[in-house]
């Protein structure tokens, strides 16, 4: 009875109306869109999404849908973000400025601009950017919470990963990826066959240019006629499969950095180099020796007094305590911690972005500062390194990860109808 009460008053509360003037003429500040368990979405909220939302997709070509629809659509997917952020709240998640600004500055990169220039093309746009810093802020949030509420829920055995790699659609995901850049001499279907010998000629002397140190990227740009010629040919990543068979032969033989001899094709002479290759046979990767300490914060830990903790930890084991002493005690990792920490010999690609960056610059025997991952706080000791073969191991793993991400999708959407079902959600008219 009393939850049901404290609902109705922040409703009421929200939609407050304020007297102005002799006449006491009514003014409405905001309403009330939805209420959800201990939050309201507020009608501005609506309309801003709304409004964003138009854009983007008159931005598209897209032809809008009807108004009560989209309106319908926005409060749905408000209501499911604040139940989330809700969560996060509970789990006392918190994204502190360095890692927001970190991740607008990485927003700005992948659009080429500086982050200077993304502020401004956002005011051009209208967006303002503080509100658009706030929306990564919860999309963050939100971000964590779904990887540590659905990520838990999901298995993959030892035996989906076997089919999955016999399987047709399983060889081509596993495959050789190869990052390229090409150069195109084109020789028209109608060329005469003089024509075509002086491009081979073009080709051959563009290759001999190549082979003696000429720099690929500034010949593309110069001397190739195809449509990637202004980006230094590159072509990007592509699989064997996508390639015709003669140039996937050709590429197959290459080292990274390496040519291949002009290639014929309908299309005219081709000179392809590899750029770099990932996946495929005889993969030697670098695997670290490492231990660590997570400090997760919790509803009973907020995020600040983990990142304490866990500070008091790395002055401790400055100090000359036993790392996998303060391990066994404190890390809040059920699969390292009763080992001391350790994780044994781990690839890169194994862990998250933020482990994998500390543990790759830091040397043997030395302790990372601390450092915050989507799992929590963590420092780390790298106590060896080294080189190994891992085809087999990383077509399993690139597997498991393939597998575990398709069951992410479906899981997740199973996951919020259950939370949206198992919260108090209020529509408001």
């Amino acid at each position: 009875m009393h939850f049901k009460l404290h609902r109705k008053l922040i409703g009421l509360c929200a939609g407050l109306l304020i007297s102005t003037g002799l006449h006491a003429q009514m003014v409405e500040l905001d309403r009330v869109a939805a209420i959800v368990d201990n939050d309201v979405v507020m009608q501005s909220q609506v309309e801003e999404r709304m409004d964003t939302i138009r854009q983007q997709l008159s931005e598209r070509g897209t032809e809008l849908p009807p108004e009560e629809v989209l309106r319908t659509q926005v409060i749905d997917r408000l209501v499911l973000e604040s139940i989330q952020l809700q969560m996060g709240e509970r789990a006392g998640i918190r994204i502190d400025d360095a890692s927001l600004n970190q991740t607008m500055q990485q927003l700005a990169e992948r659009n080429g601009v500086t982050l200077e220039q993304f502020r401004a093309a956002l005011d051009r746009d209208g967006i303002n950017y503080n509100q658009a810093r706030e929306q990564v802020r919860r999309e963050m949030i939100i971000n964590r919470v779904r990887q540590r509420r659905v990520a838990e829920r999901i298995q993959v055995s030892d035996q989906e990963v076997r089919n999955f790699l016999n399987s047709e659609v399983g060889r081509y995901q596993t495959a050789a990826d190869y990052r390229l850049a090409m150069i195109v001499l084109p020789v028209s279907e109608n060329a005469s066959s003089d024509e075509a010998r002086q491009q081979a000629e073009v080709v051959s002397d563009i290759h001999r240019e190549l082979s003696e140190g000429a720099d690929f990227t500034r010949l593309a740009v110069s001397r190739s006629g195809g449509e990637h010629a202004l980006e230094g040919g590159e072509l990007g990543w592509r699989k064997a499969a996508q390639l015709p068979p003669t140039f996937a032969n050709a590429v197959a033989d290459l080292e990274i950095g390496e040519i291949t001899a002009p290639l014929r094709s309908p299309a005219g002479y081709h000179i392809l180099k590899l750029l770099e290759k990932r996946g495929g046979d005889n993969l030697l990767v670098d695997e670290f020796n490492v231990r660590h300490i997570l400090i997760k914060p919790s509803e009973i830990r907020s995020e600040e007094e983990a990142a304490q903790l866990i500070r008091r930890l790395y002055e401790r084991i400055r100090a000359g305590e036993s790392f996998a002493t303060l391990a066994r005690s404190f890390s809040e990792d059920p699969g390292s911690a009763l080992n001391g920490g350790s994780l044994s010999w781990v690839t890169a690609d194994a862990m998250v972005p933020e482990f994998r960056e500390v543990m790759t610059s830091t040397p043997e025997n030395q302790i990372s500062a601390p450092f915050q991952s989507q799992f929590g706080w963590h420092i780390l000791q790298v106590e060896g390194q080294r080189q190994v073969d891992m085809t087999d191991e990383m077509r399993e793993q690139q597997a498991r990860n393939l597998l575990q991400n398709r069951k992410f999708d479906e899981e997740l959407q199973t996951w919020l109808l259950e939370i949206r079902d198992e919260a108090y959600v209020e529509i408001k008219s």
